[in-house]
């Protein structure tokens, strides 16, 4: 096994490399803003490391369409400064290094299109690329018997894995690799880093996919990302069998 591939995707750092496209999921842009609204005071410095990050990774593969899995932004029910001015730019950003722009639905995106449509965007649902789905995870479609694709790649979750190294707690984002009634499944982590995300080993699971009571979220296997480093730690139900023998 390869473990830089989850189902023949490519895992490329927080994004995932499918031939000639790169996908990206849950930048969340405008959260620092949303954060000082509530006391909780937060720098604002992820625009320009989702940035420098991403023009890391493009130095690494060049890609002719880029596609962004939904909640592009953070406010539910309105579009902050923040967000307007960041989206606005990282847009422009995305136009000028690739030839496709594709922008998916978030649950967090219902004022995207507005901004989406001042770019000459539209904003899709979901997103068939080859044999995968693209669609964000916060819902599973109605009609999921018809779709042709083997593979669904989701994100929404914001996967982590917490690893315990003493009294320290050190939580490292990952990818997800399972199965959902019959089809493949690949959980991506967020591109943002204001936060690590939700620890599939100590947090409840956000998506409905993985909520599923057909859904033995065990048996999924789990690829940390460090630095561009992937980091295989196996099967959930292995991990949490050798976290008992320890602890």
């Amino acid at each position: 096994m390869d473990k830089n591939y989850i189902y023949g995707a490519e895992i490329t750092d927080l994004a995932l490399l499918i031939q000639d496209n790169l996908i990206l999921s849950d930048l969340h842009f405008g959260y620092e803003e949303a954060l000082n609204a509530e006391g909780i005071m937060v720098p604002r410095f992820q625009y320009k490391k989702i940035l420098t990050r991403l023009e890391e990774i493009l130095e690494k593969t060049r890609c002719s369409r880029v596609i962004v899995n939904g909640d592009l932004k953070h406010e539910f029910g309105r579009i902050t400064r923040q967000e307007w001015n960041e989206i606005s730019r990282f847009i422009e950003f995305l136009k000028d290094n690739f030839q496709d722009v594709v922008l998916i639905k978030g649950n967090h995106d219902n004022f995207t299109r507005f901004i989406a449509e001042r770019m000459d965007l539209e904003v899709y649902e979901s997103f068939s690329l080859e044999n995968f789905l693209i669609l964000h995870g916060d819902k599973v479609p109605d009609d999921l018997e018809k779709i042709n694709e083997e593979t669904l790649i989701i994100g929404h979750e914001h996967p982590c894995i917490g690893i315990r190294s003493g009294e320290r707690l050190e939580k490292i984002k990952c990818f997800l690799k399972g199965r959902f009634k019959g089809k493949n499944l690949v959980v991506m982590p967020s591109f943002n880093f204001v936060t690590e995300g939700s620890d599939i080993l100590h947090e409840k699971a956000l998506s409905p996919f993985l909520k599923d009571k057909a859904v033995d979220v065990n048996d999924f296997e789990v690829f940390g990302v460090e630095n561009f480093e992937v980091l295989y730690f196996g099967k959930i139900r292995d991990i949490i069998r050798v976290k008992e023998q320890f602890y």
